[in-house]
């Protein structure tokens, strides 16, 4: 369980970072949403959840851009919150939100399977 302080200094880190990553002006960055921060009790590292539209050409170079951006982006949040440590940030694709976009791809399909079978059986509600 995140105790309350590391609960709000993952959101600053995130809400900080999530601004600045806007003003990049890389060309590798694609369109990124930061879902998360997650910060060590120790304050020497941070792992910073990503996820990112397009293709696998896109994710590949949205990660090359967010790794070369990290030290800058570090800099950033160091001037910008006053911590012990300004955490090294590690950037890592959030693969929840994948899964939770092939959950209901499978329920989806699920439905139209349902749907058919009621249509053959001559159910006009579909089950």
């Amino acid at each position: 369980m995140t105790k309350p302080r590391m609960r709000r200094i993952n959101e600053t880190l995130r809400e900080i970072l999530a601004v600045e990553i806007d003003r990049l002006k890389d060309p590798g960055l694609g369109f990124v949403t930061l879902t998360g921060v997650d910060t060590a009790p120790d304050l020497m590292s941070a792992k910073v959840f990503y996820s990112v539209l397009g293709d696998d050409e896109q994710h590949a170079s949205t990660a090359a851009a967010l790794k070369r951006a990290a030290p800058h982006l570090r800099s950033l949040l160091g001037r910008q919150v006053r911590l012990k440590f300004t955490p090294e940030l590690r950037f890592t694709v959030d693969v929840s939100i994948e899964g939770g976009m092939r959950i209901d791809e499978v329920l989806r399909s699920l439905e139209e399977e349902d749907d058919e079978a009621g249509d053959r059986n001559g159910d006009p509600a579909g089950g």
